[in-house]
């Protein structure tokens, strides 16, 4: 792979809807992974080869962005957001046969998990940070999240 055609890939990413790519061409694989948040840049060089870490830094150089993030519900005073700690897939359960950690209208105390954000393969199971009611489920299951998104809305008790 060359810089020329890892430049073009970027370039189709940012223009896409896509938030990640994955590509493996002979024998060498890269991951480019569009930022979240503004001035991150993200990639996962898949192998050791000196050539991807020097693509890994330029890349770096040339994929800062300022993506604009969606913004929160509107809460109230008595309301508290849970947010996604990590960039991920959002699982409301702890396998797809299995009922969800927490419905809307669920009570929940400090440490209760919520849910799971998969990231890199690892399961990362996300707890309240605070004691009340869920009011709100505000991702659904399988999506993929961003750091800092609003997951729940939790009416403090």
């Amino acid at each position: 792979m060359d810089l020329g055609y890892i430049k073009k890939l970027i370039k189709i990413l940012s223009d896409s809807q896509v938030h990640e790519l994955e590509i493996e061409e002979d024998g060498k694989k890269i991951r480019i992974v569009k930022p979240s948040a503004p001035g991150f840049a993200q990639t996962f060089p898949m192998d050791s080869s000196p050539m991807l870490s020097v693509l890994h830094s330029q890349i770096a150089a040339n994929t800062a962005q300022s993506p604009t993030a969606p913004s929160p519900p509107p809460t109230g005073s008595n309301s508290h957001e849970v947010k996604s700690p990590i960039v991920g897939t959002f699982y409301r359960s702890p396998a797809p046969d299995a009922a969800p950690f927490v419905q809307e209208g669920s009570v929940v105390s400090v440490g209760t998990v919520l849910c799971i954000v998969e990231a890199m393969k690892l399961m990362n199971e996300i707890e309240s940070d605070a004691a009340g009611r869920i009011s709100k489920i505000l991702v659904e299951n399988g999506q993929p999240v961003e750091y800092g998104q609003t997951l729940f809305i939790v009416e403090k008790s």
